[in-house]
Formats: C-alpha cells, structure tokens, sequence
C-alpha cells in the first residue's frame, strides 16, 4: 500500500473495487480503443484508471477526494503513465463542457457510481448526451434493475423510461459486494448505456415527452388519468381522455404498464403549453 492512503469515507460511498478479475473483466467490456477519450467519474485508488489508461488516448478523471487525488497522483507517476488527468472535483458540479468542447469527437464514461449520486449523474449525462459516445458504469443492484425493468414489472419508473428514451441499455456484468472493500450491502450491476443508439422513434417536442412522462409517474398508485390530471391541472379532463383515446389507452391504466411508444403518443397529443 502506497503512503498517504487513508481510510474510505462512509459519507463519500466509497467502496474500492479489489477482485482484480473483475477490474480486467470491466476494461475489457468496455471496448474502449486507442483514439477514445474517457472520463472516468470517480478514479478513487485507480482501480480501473490504471489498467485502461494504456488501451486509450487519454483519461480525464474526476475526484472528489482530495487525499484520493494526491494518492492516484503518486500511483500514476510510479506506473509511468502519461494520459491521465486527476481533476480535483465534484462530479455533479463538474463543467463537462470544459473536456467535451476541446474533443471533437464523442467522450466515452466509465465510473463506479455512489448509490447516493446515481441519479443526478445520470441525469447529468443524458443532458449531455449528444457529446457521449458510451457509459460504463457500476450502479447499485437495485438502480441498475430499475434501468433495466420492462413496462409492468415494479422498478420501471420515469428514469427507466427517460435512459431507455435517450440510450441503449446493455447488462453486461454482475459484481459481488464480497469484490469490494470496504464491503457493501448489496452487489452492483455493470451497464453499457450507449447513446448513440437511442431508441427508434423520436418525440415531436422533446420538452413535452419528459413532461408526459414525468406527469405520469408523480402518482404511482393512482390510476393514468387520475395522475396526468393532478400533474397538469391546466387541461380538463375532456382533452385528456381524448388524447388517450387516441392513442389507445385505457386510462385506467398505471404509467408502469406502458411502453415508449404510448408515451411517445400521448407527448405528441397532449395540447401541452411551455408552462404546462
């Protein structure tokens, strides 16, 4: 163990991935290349920046830890490597612009992502996805299941069907928590989200397609009509019943049981305003 590590910080998430045949397993998957740049979220102790770091061009990586930083600073000058820059920050603060407007071409990201941050982040990256080639990222058993889940099953929410909207969603490993130290409560699920294969059919209005989405989801127990119609408190219940109609929906339908394609729909029908 290298001086000037110290212990993970509970309030961080910090787990380190240990089980080497994992690490190389995560590297290989990726299918990263010698021209790709990367940006990886959340080096901690380089686990998987210093073996992929010779497979691309170069490695941007972002660190919240400001001991974590000094320490891969000194573990990537002992392994010689020249194509990786440690940035001292927050993630979720983090001005991806800075690194994607200097590249002309699409970033590649790769991370182990805190359960606590999961959300936001990937929130961040679809915002940003027109200038990200692929993600690999290591999520929390449960949130990975929920960007996995099909219409009808439990965890599909209003994230599964935003990611599904923007990316391709690929499961691509499953990690044991006995992989990590300290050791976790639950395991993790490696995902490829690829956003230059989003899903076939494109919303006539973007802003309304999230919006329908979003509107469909804010009350899970109640039944679609009943949700929209708390959701969008600016259209009567007439408009609504006949965009369903339109669609062939039946609105007493949850938001769980529908697929892209009827959300697509009714974002396309609704007469939805900017403030709606």
């Amino acid at each position: 163990m290298m001086s000037g590590y110290q212990r993970p910080k509970k309030r961080l998430g910090q787990h380190y991935l240990t089980r080497s045949d994992i690490i190389h397993e995560i590297v290989h998957r990726s299918r990263f290349g010698a021209e790709d740049i990367v940006l990886e979220i959340g080096p901690g102790k380089g686990a998987l920046t210093i073996p992929l770091a010779p497979k691309v061009s170069h490695i941007f990586a972002v660190e919240k830890d400001l001991h974590l930083v000094a320490f891969l600073n000194r573990k990537i000058s002992h392994a010689g490597l020249s194509n990786i820059t440690l940035i001292h920050d927050d993630i979720l603060r983090f001005n991806l612009a800075e690194i994607m407007h200097a590249h002309p071409r699409r970033i590649q990201v790769i991370g182990n992502l805190p359960y606590n941050i999961s959300s936001p982040c990937l929130e961040k990256l679809v915002t940003h996805r027109s200038a990200i080639g692929r993600a690999i990222l290591m999520f929390q058993r449960e949130f990975a299941l929920r960007l996995c889940a099909s219409p009808g099953e439990k965890a599909y929410g209003a994230m599964t069907v935003l990611v599904n909207y923007n990316a391709k969603t690929t499961h691509l490993l499953q990690v044991s928590r006995n992989a990590f130290s300290p050791r976790p409560k639950v395991d993790s699920i490696v995902l490829e989200i690829d956003f230059e294969r989003p899903y076939s059919r494109r919303a006539k209005r973007e802003t309304a397609f999230q919006k329908v989405v979003k509107g469909a989801f804010s009350h899970r127990r109640k039944t679609l009509i009943n949700s929209l119609r708390s959701f969008f408190p600016s259209l009567d219940q007439e408009e609504l019943h006949q965009c369903l109609a339109a669609c062939k929906i039946d609105p007493r339908r949850r938001a769980e049981t529908l697929g892209l394609d009827e959300f697509l729909c009714m974002a396309d029908k609704l007469p939805l305003t900017n403030e709606a």
